[in-house]
């Protein structure tokens, strides 16, 4: 599928090594990779308009639920279980949630005794503020970023102030898709998480280990399932493949969190395509994760 681009500048260097990226080689719909780290960075570089006409109402609704069926109470569950992970391996402190959304993590981690903040735009959570994490203060024993440093057009001035937020012992917690992936390869435009434009910065999981040791960290837990999102990469990419221009996370999503119009038999033809794939997209997950070039990555490092 090729798509419209969206009003911009073009992408002069890499926002993660600071590289100069190629006037034509690297370049494909929608990013640049870099030749120096493997990242890459979209393409044009969206405006402030741009980004907030990509967003719109949709995709953080006003009740604060996304997905049908049982979307949600996975959501939830998988946030729980990410807390008690971040509870585990952070000294004592609080946790700086990066891109908090809906305040889900924040949530858990509360409910576990923690201290918790987050950071997220237009939010109304009352322990989460709308402001730069350059403009945070205060000490913190972890920062996390699930599924949000790819949201950033700087992530590499990010990283370098969550570091020094960080207290002694502190660990920093991150969770990407992995543009290096079998699913991203198999899928090219078509790719659930390239999800253009929103998504800024697209990392392999070699750019981002190598970034952070770069910035200082000490990678202590790199895992290829962690992250999550592995197995929807390939079902909603499968689907995808088959006529009827079906969309299966759209269809997921309930309908006032929906990027686009799903009729209710484009809805039901695509869950149903959904289940009927999903051992296939389980099997594919499985290979690409015992192959080393998982859907996702996740990373936990702490400062050397």
């Amino acid at each position: 599928m090729r798509f419209a681009l969206w009003p911009g500048e073009p992408a002069e260097a890499c926002v993660w090594c600071g590289a100069s990226l190629p006037g034509t080689t690297g370049r494909r719909h929608g990013r640049a990779e870099c030749p120096s780290c493997g990242t890459a960075t979209t393409d044009p570089v969206p405006t402030a308009e741009a980004l907030d006409a990509a967003y719109g109402e949709w995709y953080w609704p006003q009740a604060g639920k996304r997905f049908s069926l049982v979307g949600d109470t996975m959501l939830r569950r998988s946030r729980a279980a990410m807390a008690k992970r971040i509870d585990a391996i952070a000294p004592p402190g609080p946790v700086l949630d990066v891109g908090a959304g809906e305040g889900t993590l924040i949530d858990a981690l509360t409910a576990r005794g923690r201290e918790a903040r987050g950071l997220e735009r237009d939010a109304d959570h009352p322990s989460i503020d709308n402001l730069p994490i350059g403009e945070v203060e205060g000490e913190f024993a972890a920062v996390v970023f699930w599924h949000s440093l790819e949201h950033l057009g700087d992530p590499w001035q990010v990283v370098e102030a969550a570091s020094g937020l960080l207290t002694r012992g502190g660990v920093i917690v991150i969770a990407v898709p992995n543009y290096a992936s079998r699913q991203a390869r198999a899928f090219g435009d078509d790719w659930l998480h390239l999800d253009l434009p929103r998504h800024l910065v697209h990392f392999t999981d070699g750019s981002l280990t190598d970034g952070l040791e770069r910035a200082g960290f000490e990678v202590t837990e790199l895992s290829p399932t962690r992250g999550g999102q592995v197995v929807i990469g390939w079902l909603d990419g499968l689907v995808g493949k088959l006529p009827g221009n079906l969309d299966l996370y759209q269809a997921l999503r309930r309908k006032s969190a929906r990027r686009i119009p799903v009729t209710p038999l484009q809805r039901l033809a695509a869950i149903a395509a959904g289940v009927i794939l999903f051992p296939v997209a389980l099997g594919c997950a499985a290979v690409e994760v015992v192959s080393g070039r998982s859907g996702t990555v996740y990373v936990e490092a702490k400062l050397v």
